[in-house]
């Protein structure tokens, strides 16, 4: 704020920050955690919407007269990350009557990066499983987002205590009920549990994370850690694409949700798009446990 020279844009920020920016942070913050890429977009939106007031005041506009022609001119000159940034507070402006109610805004673009293929990824999920040029944290990882589809914000947050251990068998929970490891992977698996990084601080010891980051305390940063799998040549977002696609095609959309802690919604939508054929299958309690597993807690007899 301190950087705003005009008093008036000073005040319109706030008012954004705090009844728009911030309540949708802390709606987030009580449903998950927040990832550095959700906080990053929150200050990108505040950053954007600063620009915009600048930017209309050297064409001798205010907020309150902006119309169609001033935005449509924004638009020409940002890139598409510029325009989905400064939405928001354009949304708001006109709910709250900062500007025009009748403003019109452009749609939104919406892009999707495209999955690996299936071969590509059994070829990622081979060369994890023998590559030990790689490091062992970056290969637990990579064959997490391969073979179970998960965010590489949510493998941050797992723990050793995630990973169940029963006789010879492995599960990984990150659902219900708890998904088999293949052996391979459960064999990798628990060698990094054994040789985790950044467990030397003084503090890292007591912490369960499974992958512990370089603050004591706090697991890896899920920024760092999608950026050396890229580097590894394992695109986070295109394989966690191509595994759920792969799990929607051999199991029902409802089944692969509780499993693999999707909505159930998100699970329909994508089986509707890969062309599963479990459209017939009855919602319900159909969770079978794999062979050997024994629930934490149950009974012995």
């Amino acid at each position: 704020m301190a950087a705003i020279a005009d008093p008036e844009h000073v005040k319109t920020i706030r008012l954004f920050a705090t009844w728009r920016v911030l309540p949708r942070l802390r709606a987030r913050a009580e449903r998950s955690h927040i990832t550095p890429s959700v906080r990053r977009f929150a200050a990108e939106q505040i950053k954007y919407a600063t620009a915009f007031l600048q930017w209309l005041g050297e064409r001798n506009s205010t907020l309150a007269s902006c119309g169609r022609i001033d935005v449509d001119a924004w638009y020409a000159e940002k890139t598409e990350h510029g325009r989905t940034c400064l939405r928001a507070f354009l949304n708001w402006s006109m709910q709250s009557r900062h500007c025009r109610r009748s403003l019109s805004i452009p749609a939104m673009k919406v892009s999707r990066r495209a999955a690996l293929s299936e071969d590509e990824r059994l070829d990622a999920l081979g060369r994890l499983l023998t590559d030990t040029e790689i490091p062992t944290c970056l290969r637990v990882a990579g064959v997490i987002v391969l073979l179970y589809a998960q965010p590489v914000s949510r493998i941050v947050r797992l723990t050793v205590d995630d990973v169940i251990r029963d006789g010879d068998t492995v599960l990984l929970r990150l659902g219900e009920p708890a998904s088999p490891v293949p052996a391979p992977v459960a064999a990798l698996l628990l060698e990094h549990i054994a040789n985790r990084d950044n467990m030397n601080t003084a503090t890292n010891p007591a912490f369960r994370w499974l992958f512990p980051g370089r603050r004591a305390g706090q697991p890896s940063r899920p920024d760092h850690l999608s950026a050396l799998l890229n580097e590894a040549g394992i695109p986070a977002a295109a394989a966690r694409g191509a595994a759920i696609r792969q799990q929607l095609l051999e199991l029902p959309a409802p089944v692969v949700a509780d499993a693999l802690g999707y909505h159930d919604k998100t699970t329909t939508r994508l089986r509707n798009e890969t062309g599963g054929t479990w459209s017939r299958y009855a919602p319900g309690d159909h969770a079978r446990s794999p062979a050997g597993w024994v629930p934490r807690g149950a009974d012995d007899s």
